[in-house]
């Protein structure tokens, strides 16, 4: 029998922990800044994580055989670190687990978010491998902020540029995630969008969907002015010099440089709560609370 601490160790691994906790914080931070009381904050950490860590798992535990083919030590399923039934359990666990936790934060904020729990579970049933791919992570960022605002008291509606911008995070994020493992999904039949398009394709599908993600954003975050055209053009800057240096054979610099881009997006879609709170219809329906 493996050690329970071991198999703990690689079933957290598993759950593909890295995107699994950047996706949380980013939500979590996000109803911290639209003002959820403590409460609200524990139950949007408690919904989110489940959630991810569903769709983390299911992924491993379907991508194990093409991971042994191609030798991904790296995964804990394909290394037989730990078993696909204690995987299959915890990814079931997590997804009944994550129904309740969502409809805590009301009716409308719960749907919302167990479907976009559901888009993330379509693209590892096999989205992942159409011309659609981008379309699971459209839909799945472009509803967690709005479950976010929606749980809020009244259940405002968020205005149309928060889910507009969170979807066009998604997509750069999709193209961005897929660039490391091109060459792997190829040899196992994996054909998403970005593989179609290629790597040159996808770095720049990426860089062009955080760009638009970082100008709807920063013309909508209670920013300084100056900070609300700045920030466009730093990230202009940041993916010309990338893109620039990534002419070198072997080079990751637009990697990089996507990815630089896509945490300042980040960082502006968390500091938009205050102005979320602004807009006369959420600040209306948060006046009257619920009922």
């Amino acid at each position: 029998m493996r050690p329970v601490a071991a198999t703990t160790v690689a079933l957290l691994r598993s759950s593909h922990p890295e995107p699994t906790v950047a996706v949380t914080v980013m939500v979590t931070a996000l109803a911290v800044t639209t003002g959820r009381d403590l409460p609200g904050v524990l139950l949007v950490v408690a919904a989110v994580l489940t959630g991810q860590l569903s769709i983390g798992w299911l992924n491993d535990l379907l991508d194990a055989e093409r991971d042994v083919a191609v030798g991904r030590q790296d995964k804990p399923v394909a290394a037989g670190a730990v078993t696909t039934r204690t995987v299959a359990v915890a990814t079931v666990l997590a997804a009944v687990a994550c129904v309740p936790l969502s409809l805590a934060s009301g009716i409308a904020a719960g749907l919302v978010h167990i479907v976009a729990v559901a888009a993330g579970w379509a693209y590892d049933l096999g989205m992942k491998s159409t011309a659609l791919s981008v379309l699971p992570y459209l839909v799945c960022f472009g509803l967690l902020p709005v479950f976010v605002v929606l749980g809020l008291p009244g259940a405002p509606v968020p205005p149309w540029w928060l889910p507009a911008a969170g979807a066009l995070l998604g997509a750069g994020a999709h193209f961005a995630n897929v660039l490391p493992d091109l060459a792997d999904d190829a040899a196992t039949g994996v054909r998403g969008l970005p593989h179609r398009i290629g790597m040159l394709g996808s770095q720049v599908a990426a860089a062009v969907l955080l760009f638009a993600a970082t100008v709807l954003l920063a013309l909508n975050a209670p920013l300084p002015a100056v900070f609300s055209w700045g920030v466009p053009v730093l990230a202009v800057v940041i993916l010309t010099a990338g893109f620039r240096a990534g002419r070198r054979p072997g080079s990751r610099a637009p990697f990089r440089a996507v990815l630089v881009v896509a945490a300042v997006a980040v960082v502006l879609l968390v500091a938009s709560g205050p102005a979320l709170l602004a807009q006369p219809g959420v600040a209306a329906a948060v006046s009257r609370g619920p009922g």
